[in-house]
This record gives C-alpha cells, structure tokens and sequence, in this order.
C-alpha cells in the first residue's frame, strides 16, 4: 500500500496531531506509507505507552495503523481503537518529529500547522503573565520586548488579542499561583516551575500547541527538562548557565595573574586569601540567602561531585560528596573570613551590586551580570567554575518555563501566538537584548555566528553538559523553598552540614513520598 495517509483521523500515539487554520487533522498527511514505515523502524526504540499525569485522554483516536506489532500497536493495518491515556508520550513524538525535521519532512509538516482539539473560533483575547528580565538601575524592562512582539504578531493575527502582564521575579510566581487559585489561570505564563499545574492536569502539553518545526527546535536537553513523567508541559523560554566571574583589576591589586583564574577550590582559597590580604572587601561572594540559594548550593554540589538528585532522580541532598562539599566551605572559606558576612542571609542581587561597585574579587555569575559590571566600569574576566581538583565538569543550567493552561479553551490561538514567540527573529530578539541564553537550536546557531555576542560563547559551551534544577518534580517547588530557608546555615560557624542537609533530605523525601513520587 501507498496511499497517503488519510485526514479523517490520527495515528496512535499522535493523538495531538497537527491542525492547519483550515481546520483539517493533517497527521503525516504528505507522507506515504513506505516513507512513515521508515521513519517509524527508526522511531520504534522510543516507543512506549504512557498516561498523562492526570491518567486521562481527550479522546480516542481511530485509524489505520502500519508496521509491526509493539507495544499495543497491531501489525499490519485496519482500524483500531488506541486506549484512552495510552499511546506516544509527549516527549517521544518530540523525538519522531525531530527525525522528520532532519529528513527535511517538518516544513512541509508545520508550515501552517498548530495544535489541534476543541477551541472558541478564531477571535480570542490571549492573557499572558510574564517574568521581567530587565536589570535593577537599566531600563530595558521586558514590558518593551513584549509591546513589541504583540504588535507584530497581532499585524499577522488581527483576530487574536494578546494582553500582556509584567511582574518581577519577586512577585510573578505567586501572581500565577494566586490567579490559578482563584479559578482565573491566564491563558499563558512564563514563570519558574511548570511541574505543579502539569501534575494537576492544567496545562496544555507542547506537542498540543507547537507546530512540529517549532517543538523540534529546542535543544533537547532543555526540552527533556521540561518533561512530568516523559510529557513535555514546560517549555524553555530562556536559558543561562553559571561561570566564575572575577575583577581582573582586583587580582593584580593582590599579586594575581589577572588572566589565570583558579581552577581547583585549593587555587580559589589561595586566591581569595591574597585578595584578603590586599584589603579586598569580598574575596569570594557566597550568596546563600533566600533570593536564590539554591543555585549557589548546586554549583557547589556538582564542582565537588554531587547534585540534589541522582540519575534516576531521587533526591541526593545529603550525599557524601554534598556532606563534604559544605564541610569545605564551612572551613576553608567562611571561617577564613574569605566571604561576605553572613552567607546565609546575603542575596545575589546584593552581590552583583558589590561586584559592579568594586568591591568583590571572585562570585559565580549569569551572562546578566555582564551587563550590570559594565555599568559600573568593571574589569573582569570569567571561566569555568573551580572543581574540587580542577575545573568542573559540570555546572548548572537555568531554565525558565512558557506554560498554557487549559481553562480558556483557545489552544488553537496560543499555538499560533507561541509560534511566534519562538520563531527565530523574535527568540533571539530577546536573548539579544538581555544578554540571555536562547532555548532553541536555531537562534543558538545565529548568536554561536555573532562576533557581537562572542562573551556568551562561554556560556553556550557550557549549556551543553549543564545539570538542570530536578523542576520536573511536583515535590521540587518546596523542597527548593526549604533549601533556601536552610541551606546557609550549613556554613556557619557552628554549622553541621550533615545534620542541615539530612534534615533537608528527609523534608525532600517526605514531600515526594506525599507527591506520590512525581
């Protein structure tokens, strides 16, 4: 047989396919038989039935099926029903498209093509709450970004309305949280953690929204970051990883090579007691205070070997290698006197102030600092994170998360609407204008080319073998929050790093056990 395959229904597995603004199912409409079996040997190893984490389906797809007999799929082919809340996860028809995408099939695939299912016509009003990436004293705020793309997007769709909401980091999440509670979610949001409302059975998955050019585009550690129990609900918006950051004219002040940072804690202790030495107000900044402790503590779990989690994701917190990691801190730095007073309650923010000022010698940073240290007047330099015995091998990468609930009914128009969002031109519009890592394939390429961005060429490098916040957790929300009521007190100076980080263990554990294990 070489017909192709009919629009009247859905392959299994694909029950999110494809809709054009026609209205018509286009499931590998272009593809013949011969083509799809071909793709699909290939895609056969990805296969595997899976529930949404709400166990339910919106519908059941029937249709002729190809190929060989696997995993509830028949051999040969003739109608079959596919089991509501079986089929291909989420994250695994984002592999098959990929295939297409290579084979040069997703152009022809997603030129028109958003996700299809129930919607409320094409006028609609789309409410998006959204994160602000403009840097305290600048005024680049992220109100311009959005005015921008808006406008343009409403110019190509002036049936579709998009009413855009800016919130600091300080306030955003709990505005959506709130929101959601009160049964009012915004059709979209761009915020820090996804995995809650994904588990609840709110959001809409990727592959319900995304035409297949777009879903395929990201890099697919990002994507797979994005995933509650192998569906992709969170998807990348932007990206940044962690260097060290250091005041070159502060190291020669302090006898230090300015173009030799350390590589090992040892060659950072030996550094930060020079620049002590040279009446440098803050040798190493050790941001362990509520805004973002987490981040400072997994960097330092990975440069000495650990992390939260394993590699199966069970929570890691009190692991040897983390026990001694804030050991080594507690002893070498803090009680040394070689960082700000009072981790524990020091924030980033203040940090990076104090850097741009001057007045630090080495921190770990985000390209946004960049920006603030230039300001300022800063001469500085970066490198890879100092590892326990060298460089390390790994550092952490931050995403954060678009998410569309399902409340509103209007899946057609958001597909549309984050189409364009994440469409080439406006992606790497916004990385470029705030110094930010892009979450796709494509608009990586165009910064990798630009000798304009070359300082973020280090980041990039670095995105590639970044450990990413356990975010796909339910339980990960709180026990984040916990850490960063805790964590600090491991390094002060009658801090028990065993006793604080077995505490947080436990607390992690129970969580996940109530959470039902997500």
């Amino acid at each position: 047989m070489n017909a192709r395959v009919c629009r009247s229904g859905c392959l299994p597995g694909f029950e999110g396919s494809e809709r054009s603004e026609a209205g018509y199912a286009f499931p590998f409409c272009w593809l013949t038989w011969a083509e799809l079996r071909t793709l699909w040997k290939r895609y056969v190893p990805w296969y595997r039935p899976c529930a949404d984490p709400g166990g339910n389906s919106d519908h059941t797809c029937t249709t002729p099926v190809p190929g060989p007999s696997r995993a509830g799929v028949s051999s040969g082919t003739g109608d079959r029903a596919v089991p509501a809340g079986q089929g291909v996860c989420a994250v695994d028809r984002r592999r098959f498209l990929g295939l297409a995408t290579a084979t040069g099939m997703a152009g022809a695939l997603g030129a028109t093509a958003t996700g299809c299912g129930t919607d409320s016509g094409s006028a609609a009003t789309l409410k998006l709450v959204a994160a602000d990436y403009g840097d305290p004293g600048g005024d680049n705020s992220s109100r311009v970004y959005w005015n921008d793309l808006v406008h343009r997007f409403h110019r190509k769709h002036p049936d579709i309305g998009v009413d855009v909401s800016v919130y600091s980091w300080n306030d955003v999440d709990k505005k959506v949280a709130d929101l959601v509670k009160s049964g009012h979610a915004p059709d979209m949001a761009q915020i820090g953690t996804y995995a809650g409302y994904a588990a609840a059975n709110k959001l809409y998955s990727a592959s319900d929204l995304l035409s297949i050019p777009v879903q395929a585009d990201f890099v697919q550690s990002l994507a797979e970051a994005g995933e509650v129990q192998h569906i992709q609900y969170g998807m990348p918006f932007v990206s940044s990883t962690r260097l060290l950051f250091y005041n070159k004219k502060l190291f020669s002040k302090a006898g230090l090579d300015p173009d030799k940072p350390p590589e090992s804690w040892d060659q950072l202790e030996h550094a930060a007691s020079r620049l002590k030495d040279a009446d440098v107000r803050i040798p190493y900044g050790l941001p362990l205070g509520p805004e973002e402790a987490q981040a400072e503590a997994m960097i330092w779990m990975l440069s000495g070997g650990g992390s939260y989690t394993d590699k199966v994701g069970s929570y890691t917190i009190n692991a040897t290698e983390n026990i001694e990691t804030f050991e080594w801190l507690r002893d070498h730095l803090v009680a040394k006197k070689l960082t700000n007073d009072n981790p524990g309650g020091t924030d980033r923010q203040d940090l990076f102030d104090a850097f741009s000022r001057g007045e630090v010698g080495m921190l770990n940073g985000h390209p946004t600092l960049m920006r603030q240290a230039e300001r300022g007047h800063v001469k500085y330099g970066t490198s890879v994170v100092p590892g326990k015995h060298g460089p390390s091998p790994n550092t952490l990468g931050v995403a954060d998360w678009m998410m569309a609930f399902k409340n509103g009914g209007k899946r057609r128009q958001i597909g549309l609407f984050l189409d364009f969002v994440y469409g080439e031109r406006n992606h790497y519009a916004l990385a470029d204008r705030y110094d930010i890592l892009p979450v796709t394939i494509s608009a990586s390429s165009r910064m990798r080319h630009s000798s304009e961005h070359k300082k973020l060429w280090r980041f990039l490098d670095e995105l590639s073998s970044a450990d990413f916040y356990p975010v796909g957790k339910v339980s990960w929300a709180d026990v984040s929050a916990t850490i960063k009521k805790r964590i600090g007190t491991a390094v002060e100076k009658d801090g028990d790093p065993t006793a604080v980080l077995g505490d947080l263990q436990r607390k992690g554990d129970a969580k996940e056990t109530s959470e039902g294990g997500t």
